[in-house]
């Protein structure tokens, strides 16, 4: 059997869509689950849509995730140059071009603007589009030769028979056919000298020995015109595999030009997720394992991933799910790593000089992004301003007066406790509650809320006391008692 080659072959346009991080993904996996090869190819013929720095973009976002390219622009395999405007220069898509000419399977085109203006427009799935009459398919060898001589500009264009059916083949989706009527005369090279993004792709795929290519399920409809140049030339076409759309949570289609930051790589990182959790979560957009896990290593999804498990209905892009699946990813990290990210939210939110160790501890376990933290920490700078009503808790069977007696008892005992350490204050605490005979609740809650103003805290009342220490601790109790003498 031999080997299997994927490609991505991005163009370097703007910023990584979660649509093409999937595609890269698709391709990586589907090589790397059969120990095959992984090329990575720049498709800039599309000079209009050129972005500066679009390149240098692609390479960090899979470096970034992992998705590693064995050949590519930085890497020869001996199938370079592996990107297109280069692969121009050695004139490789005229001779293919050139090819079908003489094989009557493509032909000169010389119409102006005007002439192609004039002809009659089809609706094609919602898209006007004009249909070329092969007007210069009829000109004569010599007609040609004189149009060339004389510098006339040209295009390239395929030569499609109006009779008949083409058949194409995807993995997912099985036989598609389509009259031949239907199919246009489509440009390999345009007046530029450039090949078409269609054409270049065969060609390249071709020489190249791609065995699979991955896209999305948009290029289906002109799926057909690939089968055509692939029969004209005589080749075997690779295996499609076209993948299902992506949806937002409002079932529409993720636009890449929607503005929504959300979809896009380095946005997602930038708003506090990880890439190995972005990378996990983008895997199962389309595909499923045959059992209902959820988290997966890249080296894991290499091993699972067949890619006869993907779906065709689309996939919808849950960013609840995401931020559940990245919460899981941090509980897991190695704290040492999960404090270098952390700190500087951390930083940010907490600026008086607190053990900052600690608190990434505490939050490790509490947070989805890192943005979070600051919502979970913020009271240890300053104490929240904070309704009274907090001290009640049925659960806990206190309230505003049970919690003020509590707060009062505790006041000289916490004031002549040295040891602020976690251990020693619970110790206290606990000692109390034993001595009064009360539930731990009608205790840790008073106290909990008197050194937060909070709810919901990152840890419990000892733990936080640790970190604010003494004085600030005592500070605080002393607020609760006051607020709760006013109420």
């Amino acid at each position: 059997m031999e080997k299997i080659r994927t490609r991505y072959a991005p163009s370097p346009t703007g910023m990584m869509h979660v649509g093409n991080l999937r595609t890269a993904l698709y391709e990586f996996l589907i090589a790397k689950h059969e120990d095959g090869v992984f090329m990575l190819r720049i498709e800039d013929t599309d000079q209009e849509r050129f972005v500066e720095g679009a390149t240098e973009l692609i390479y960090r976002t899979l470096d970034k995730t992992g998705i590693v390219h064995d050949e590519g622009p930085d890497k020869d395999g001996g199938y370079g140059p592996y990107v297109q405007s280069e692969r121009m220069k050695t004139g490789i898509y005229m001779e293919y071009a050139k090819k079908l000419i003489e094989k009557g399977e493509a032909y000169y085109c010389f119409c102006d603007k005007e002439r192609l203006a004039s002809l009659k427009t089809e609706v094609v799935e919602g898209k006007e589009i004009s249909i070329y009459d092969k007007h210069c398919l009829h000109l004569s060898k010599e007609e040609v030769e004189a149009n060339l001589a004389a510098g006339m500009p040209f295009v390239i264009r395929q030569n499609n028979p109006s009779e008949g059916s083409t058949t194409f083949h995807d993995k997912l989706y099985g036989d598609i056919t389509v009259e031949n009527a239907e199919l246009d005369d489509m440009i390999l090279i345009k007046s530029d000298g450039y090949p078409t993004y269609n054409f270049a792709n065969v060609v390249d795929d071709h020489v190249m020995n791609i065995t699979h290519v991955v896209r999305g399920n948009e290029y289906l409809s002109s799926a057909p015109k690939y089968q055509r140049l692939y029969d004209a030339f005589g080749w075997e076409s690779p295996v499609y595999v076209h993948l299902p759309l992506i949806t937002g949570e409002d079932h529409k289609k993720l636009a890449k030009r929607s503005g929504n930051a959300s979809y896009i790589f380095e946005e997602m990182i930038k708003s506090g997720f990880l890439p190995e959790a972005v990378v996990n979560y983008i895997a199962l957009l389309g595909w499923s394992p045959e059992d209902n896990r959820e988290i997966f290593s890249l080296e894991e999804l290499i091993r699972e991933f067949d890619y006869r498990r993907i779906s065709k209905s689309p996939a919808v892009f849950d960013y609840t799910k995401l931020k559940w699946m990245n919460g899981e990813y941090l509980k897991a990290m190695d704290f040492d790593r999960f404090y270098e990210m952390a700190e500087p939210y951390l930083k940010e939110a907490v600026k008086k000089d607190y053990n900052l160790k600690k608190i990434a501890a505490m939050v490790k376990t509490r947070i989805e992004i890192f943005p979070d933290i600051k919502e979970h920490v913020d009271f240890f700078d300053a104490l929240p301003e904070y309704d009274t009503a907090m001290y009640t808790h049925k659960k806990m069977k206190t309230n505003a007066e049970t919690s003020l007696a509590v707060l009062k008892e505790l006041l000289p005992i916490l004031e002549a406790q040295e040891d602020y350490t976690n251990d020693a204050l619970y110790q206290t605490l606990s000692a109390y509650v034993e001595e009064k005979g009360y539930k731990n609740g009608y205790v840790m809650w008073p106290v909990r809320t008197a050194v937060s103003g909070k709810q919901m805290t990152p840890g419990g009342a000892t733990e936080l006391m640790e970190i604010l220490g003494k004085e600030e601790s005592l500070a605080r109790i002393r607020k609760g008692i006051e607020l709760l003498e006013q109420t």
